[in-house]
């Protein structure tokens, strides 16, 4: 079964995500672009596309707003 469309749509929407104005939809576009390449780099069994991901995914989501955490006084 031929799972290469994962890695085209991936590429699209991590692509697509610097067309977003707002630094907020760029960076949840971005993560879930970087879930795509995770998904797909399990199914290739390509470690290095996984890790890279990961590291993508995280800063994506520790930069945005969801990520922040609101300091209690």
């Amino acid at each position: 079964m031929r799972l290469d469309w994962i890695g085209w749509v991936a590429t699209a929407a991590f692509a697509s995500s610097y067309l977003f104005k707002r630094p907020e939809a760029l960076r949840r576009v971005q993560a879930g672009a970087a879930m795509l390449w995770i998904l797909y780099g399990v199914i290739i069994h390509a470690y290095p596309v996984i890790a890279a991901n990961v590291a993508v995914a995280a800063m994506a989501i520790f930069s945005s707003p969801l990520g922040r955490r609101k300091k209690v006084a």
